[in-house]
């Protein structure tokens, strides 16, 4: 993938894309002009509707609305917990128990410094691979914290490879250029078909090749 999104799901209401890394879904404070939205919307045409949020560095499945109406089922689904988001992470180290959930409660570094209160966060995960000095997981956040994964994984000892707001450069002794977090399966309701949608994407390219190369060692 060399453009900046693949379309994976498009009918008249929906349209989710699976999205490189290192592009912002929607302008930050700093007003910058090219986004994930701004590039769909001149490629269909038409206005677009994000229904939920990837960090800039993470790479991905996200969902858009072609009308606000549908925008607002969406998100209504996202706050009752009705879409599930599986992401395949790189981590630091091996986790002990080799599976099982962290249920917490967080505050990412924006909201502690606006006084805003922690707030309950449930997570899953599964090692799928383990290598000497970092693993491979299959996350599950129930909740959806701001920075939740990257959060959780940093308090429990393990920061996802390319960390850099939640770890330090010299915690890691395996480097990733970037963070290496794919939201690669989306499950939702179709809010007019009412039929379940399920989605799943292979691996972003850069992590293939990361993976592929230490798998040849």
């Amino acid at each position: 993938m060399n453009k900046a999104f693949d379309i994976v799901f498009n009918d008249e209401y929906l349209l989710v894309v699976n999205k490189i890394a290192k592009i912002l879904v929607q302008p930050s404070p700093k007003g910058e002009k090219i986004t994930l939205t701004t590039l769909i919307e001149k490629e269909l045409g038409a206005k677009v509707f994000p229904c939920h949020r990837l960090d800039r560095e993470t790479s991905g499945l996200i969902i858009y609305a072609k009308t606000s109406q549908i925008q607002n089922q969406i998100m209504d689904q996202f706050r009752a917990g009705q879409v599930k988001k599986k992401y395949l992470g790189l981590v630091r180290g091996n986790l002990r128990p080799k599976s099982g959930a962290w249920e917490d409660s967080i505050i990412d570094k924006e909201g502690r410094r606006f006084g805003e209160k922690p707030k309950p966060a449930r997570t899953n995960y599964w090692t799928i691979r383990e290598f000497l000095n970092f693993s491979v997981l299959e996350l599950e956040p129930l909740t959806g914290r701001t920075n939740q994964l990257r959060i959780q994984l940093a308090k429990a000892g393990h920061p996802i490879l390319g960390e850099r707001k939640y770890a330090f450069g010299k915690d890691f002794e395996v480097r990733f250029k970037r963070l290496a977090l794919h939201a690669f399966h989306l499950s939702f309701i179709h809010p007019v078909s009412r039929e379940k949608v399920n989605l799943r994407i292979a691996l972003a390219k850069d992590i293939k090749e990361f993976l592929d190369k230490r798998s040849s060692i």
